[in-house]
């Protein structure tokens, strides 16, 4: 050997590019099945755009060249415009061709519209999270324009548009538009209620008039979207809901003054911003003095989101995890064969099944209007969201260790799931504010929380452990409120596990739920990732139905 060929590369394998990312999930496409879902050729075809070599570095491009704010021009005059790297509107494009943005109104009538949006938002949220962002609130804000019959007219084949128009100009000229949402300010955060953002009537006042709105947005999501959503309140009736767009209709900008983007720790892709308002131009949308509820109605839908983009994250973290330890060898075997290493992709795959099971049967509920589903949908959709988003902050990182310290390197797609996965934990309410709204709904219609609990039974009672639990948990709902909120944590957690053990149990193989109930029901689960008996896991199955290719 010529002792200067020290740079002889063995045993390196590049993260898993260039695949099909529908037609190697076959749970995906069990639960496609399942539901009815007649859309599978379609979202096939999706999985091959979003998982080709293109589209992986498109999200890397897209990440690295963040977005750049144009606050004045070069004589000082406002701007306030934003300049986005190519990449970001190759994948801006390609979801809006697919309806990420709108799906479930296109197909109104489809019984598995809602299902067919949760596979596509899983699907492109493997790869590239940060345009998920105006994806999710302007699909948030559809079915609240729709009911403002005036402005449904003339913005509605706008929002539903499956044509990406990029450009930043008067709403009347585009093909398609964006709707984002202003409700957080710097001393209020969660606490919209302390919302100081002044809205003062042009002239009549209520639902459907012209207001104008002085106050500042602490995070103001995707300023370049044509429209926000804004709380701000009113002298008359409170706290209400306003449309406030970017332009106005005589062709000028809005006075809505774009301060400064944040500097986030993920979700580089995106921007997000800090505003001032300067009597800028709105129109009151829902009732007078129900600001909070109507957009929050719209939360409920970006929650959806939170949970089927932190699962997404889940899925592609595991996708590479298994792919690469298939090639890396190390003590004179591959990793995949190492028991310990066994152990932790084999827990991986059980939480990322799990964690699809709900968020599909979440997005299934969306569906229908019916007690139970309903009951799923209050109390189910924070309780999802808290507990995906959290446990997917904390399997990015393990994910991350299995790459070593190349995982550690930020120039892949593991240490982008790394640093994007905070965002879902935060973004539509913190995790403490999920598990009150838990409580809040239970609190509110208790009768909801029978339907559910009588939904879980019909599983549970068949199996001691989580028959036990079930009981368990009932008993825990009798503690004072005090005690419950104190124990609220504890609580949502508990109850995601169970309502995971008893989807699980009802669609998955014997192998999948039986492992998973065994391991979630053990003393020490949950402290660290891999901590499984190898008498209730079955690998080989386990990680073959996880990723066969």
């Amino acid at each position: 050997m010529n002792t200067w060929m020290t740079h002889q590369i063995s045993n390196q394998f590049d993260e898993l590019q260039n695949y099909n990312l529908f037609a190697t999930d076959q749970v995906l496409q069990e639960i496609l099945i399942r539901y009815g879902s007649q859309d599978r050729t379609t979202l096939a075809e999706f999985g091959q755009h979003v998982g080709s070599s293109e589209y992986y570095q498109y999200a890397d491009l897209a990440n690295t060249h963040t977005p750049i704010l144009h606050a004045f021009d070069a004589r000082g005059r406002r701007l306030d415009t934003l300049e986005f790297h190519p990449a970001w509107h190759k994948w801006m494009g390609l979801n809006r061709k697919y309806a990420v943005h709108a799906y479930p109104f296109h197909h109104p009538t489809s019984a598995s519209k809602w299902v067919d949006w949760a596979a596509r938002f899983y699907l492109t949220g493997q790869i590239e999270c940060g345009n998920l962002c105006p994806h999710a609130m302007t699909l948030g804000s559809i079915a609240l324009i729709q009911r403002e019959t005036a402005l449904w007219e003339k913005i509605g084949t706008k929002l539903l548009s499956t044509e990406y128009d990029e450009r930043d100009i008067p709403i009347a000229q585009k093909k398609s538009i964006w709707l984002g949402m202003g409700m957080t300010e710097k001393q209020g955060g969660s606490d919209v209620r302390a919302n100081e953002t002044v809205a003062l009537p042009i002239g009549e006042t209520g639902r459907g008039q012209a207001y104008l709105l002085t106050g500042h947005k602490w995070f103001f999501s995707a300023p370049m979207s044509d429209a926000h959503l804004v709380v701000a309140k009113t002298e008359q009736d409170g706290l209400a809901c306003f449309y406030v767009p970017r332009w106005l209709e005589d062709g000028s900008k809005n006075n809505i003054h774009i301060q400064r983007l944040k500097d986030k720790v993920g979700n580089r892709s995106n921007s997000s911003s800090e505003v001032e308002f300067h009597d800028a131009w709105g129109i009151m949308i829902g009732e007078a003095g129900r600001g909070i509820p109507t957009i929050i109605e719209m939360a409920n839908y970006t929650r959806l989101t939170c949970s089927v983009g932190s699962t997404a994250m889940l899925r592609q973290a595991l996708v590479q995890c298994i792919a690469y330890t298939r090639q890396r060898k190390a003590f004179g075997k591959h990793l995949a064969q190492q028991p310990l290493m066994q152990a932790v992709l084999a827990d991986l795959a059980l939480e990322t099944e799990a964690a699809m099971q709900l968020s599909f049967h979440l997005a299934h509920c969306y569906e229908a209007d019916d007690d139970l589903s309903q009951a799923w949908k209050r109390i189910m959709t924070p309780a999802a969201k808290f507990w995906i988003c959290k446990r997917n902050v904390e399997l990015s990182g393990e994910t991350m260790e299995v790459f070593g310290g190349n995982g550690y390197v930020d120039n892949g797609i593991m240490a982008r799931i790394f640093k994007e996965a905070p965002v879902n934990t935060i973004w539509e309410g913190s995790g403490n504010v999920m598990c009150l709204d838990v409580l809040r709904a239970i609190g509110r219609d208790p009768e909801s929380l029978e339907v559910l609990f009588k939904d879980l039974a019909s599983t549970a009672m068949q199996d001691q452990t989580l028959k036990d639990e079930l009981q368990s948990l009932l008993k825990l709902l009798q503690q004072s409120p005090e005690d419950l909120q104190f124990m609220a944590r504890s609580l949502v957690s508990r109850l995601v596990i169970l309502a995971q053990a008893v989807l699980l149990k009802q669609y998955a193989p014997d192998f999948v739920s039986t492992a998973f109930i065994q391991s979630r029901y053990n003393a020490f689960h949950g402290r660290v990732v891999g901590m499984l008996n190898p008498q209730d896991v079955n690998v080989e199955r386990l990680l073959m139905r996880a990723f066969a290719a």
